[in-house]
């Protein structure tokens, strides 16, 4: 007579851990899923909104009590301004897709002494992301910052840039900017007036654009040449009028 084969039975407690398994699994699947569609409808809804405040534009609010911004379309800021901030901070913006491999293998080979975001970059973390240095951040702006370069014109992400850049202490865009320094509109400025606008970006709580150092107006002068090279070449083309 054959003998019947048993079934290994499984533990209870075998089957407990698989099944929350299988429903973390699940529910990670779906939060994956919410995430990555959240993220793209909001690439998608800036292209056409304009944000009305970033997380920077906050704390500063919260910390000083006031704040010092008015968006600007890009038709109302003298051209002279954008050409004049793609010289200061990312000569190459047209040409790139997002990152600047140049500028990445230069700023390494020079020890990290320079920086090598891009203006695509710089306003995925102004508009989407927060302040500071840290893996996550640097990791979410590497995600976001081909996105918007794909839902996004380059017109665009500079308009963007020029209305939440902080130019100084709850300074925020070149409205303000414009008024706070010099006390015209974004459309009225000069040359000069531009560059020094551009020089005081990286570190605008530290710099003047109204009393510049005699070493920013060096670095102003030599933005100016950098936004004449530019105007009418292929690396100011795509946001030119």
């Amino acid at each position: 007579m054959a003998k019947k084969s048993k079934k290994k039975q499984k533990k209870p407690e075998s089957r407990w851990l698989r099944r929350r398994w299988l429903k973390a699994r699940y529910w990670l699947r779906r939060a994956a899923v919410w995430a990555v569609s959240f993220t793209v409808l909001a690439v998608v809804f800036f292209a056409i909104v304009n944000p009305p405040i970033t997380w920077t534009m906050f704390s500063e609010k919260r910390r000083l009590g006031h704040l010092d911004h008015q968006w600007t379309p890009m038709e109302q800021i003298a051209p002279v301004m954008a050409r004049s901030v793609v010289a200061a901070e990312d000569a190459n913006f047209c040409l790139h897709w997002g990152f600047d491999v140049a500028a990445i293998r230069d700023a390494i080979e020079d020890g990290g002494g320079r920086g090598a975001s891009t203006l695509t970059q710089q306003t995925v973390k102004n508009v989407f992301l927060w302040q500071g240095r840290s893996y996550v951040r640097k990791a979410l702006e590497a995600v976001l910052t081909p996105l918007v370069e794909i839902g996004w014109s380059k017109r665009r992400i500079l308009e963007v840039y020029l209305n939440i850049a902080e130019f100084d202490e709850g300074v925020f865009g070149i409205e303000a900017a414009a008024r706070h320094y010099f006390g015209v509109g974004p459309e009225k400025l000069s040359a000069t007036q531009a560059a020094r606008l551009a020089v005081v970006l990286p570190n605008p709580k530290a710099r003047s654009a109204s009393q510049p150092t005699a070493r920013l107006r060096r670095r102003a002068a030599a933005i100016m040449d950098g936004a004449e090279t530019i105007r009418g070449e292929s690396r100011g083309a795509c946001f030119a009028d």
